[in-house]
């Protein structure tokens, strides 16, 4: 039904998050990356991609300028989900906070690349639980996410050296690119078995902004 405030329009999608949720059948989904991020309020730019992990491959679908993008999953990595109540009759499944933080470490392609996950983590660092958030990354297992969330929350003076001295007990003698979606260049800091492929300069600039 398209509402009465629309007047003539002939055509109306209804809320997205709602319409991700029936597309998969209401089961073994949970709205993630960009779209967990908009809604735990880590960005301030309106998405037109909605992105849904599921156990199920699936191909993307579009409906009114909407893109739905479906992301696999294996089933041992649906944890650390939350309800969000779109309206007062119709909730859906979302990543929580720390979960949202891991997810766009492992994958940045998904939310804008690292630069938008670190300024995401910032805005939000105040509400972040961080016993909770490191034990994720370590239920996780994948060597990039300890890496890059040490890095962050050090550089950010997120938690304390306990925290970190714990994520950097997990680490190989692997080094991997801070941000993936970028060339392979810039120093690398053996501390966390990084390639500082973006600045620190540039990282901290979203702490003024």
């Amino acid at each position: 039904m398209v509402p009465f405030e629309l007047g003539k329009e002939s055509e109306y999608i209804g809320n997205p998050f709602v319409v991700a949720r029936e597309t998969v059948g209401r089961k073994d989904y949970y709205l993630s990356y960009a779209t967990a991020m908009e809604i735990h309020g880590m960005i301030t730019q309106p998405q037109l991609v909605v992105y849904i992990t599921t156990l199920k491959p699936r191909r993307s679908i579009t409906a009114l300028s909407i893109e739905f993008r479906f992301i696999h999953s294996q089933k041992k990595y649906f944890f650390g989900l939350s309800d969000y109540w779109v309206t007062k009759q119709e909730k859906v499944k979302v990543s929580d906070l720390e979960r949202t933080i891991i997810d766009g470490l492992k994958k940045p392609e998904y939310c804008g690349g690292l630069t938008e996950v670190a300024k995401g983590l910032w805005m939000r660092h105040k509400d972040v639980n961080i016993n909770r958030l490191i034990r994720y990354a370590i239920r996780i297992d994948v060597g990039a996410v300890i890496r890059r969330l040490g890095f962050l929350l050090e550089l950010y003076k997120i938690g304390n050296s306990k925290d970190w001295e714990l994520l950097r007990s997990h680490l190989t003698e692997t080094y991997v690119r801070l941000d993936p979606l970028l060339a392979a260049e810039g120093k690398f800091l053996r501390k966390w078995r990084l390639q500082l492929n973006v600045s620190s300069k540039e990282l901290l600039s979203v702490v003024s902004t």
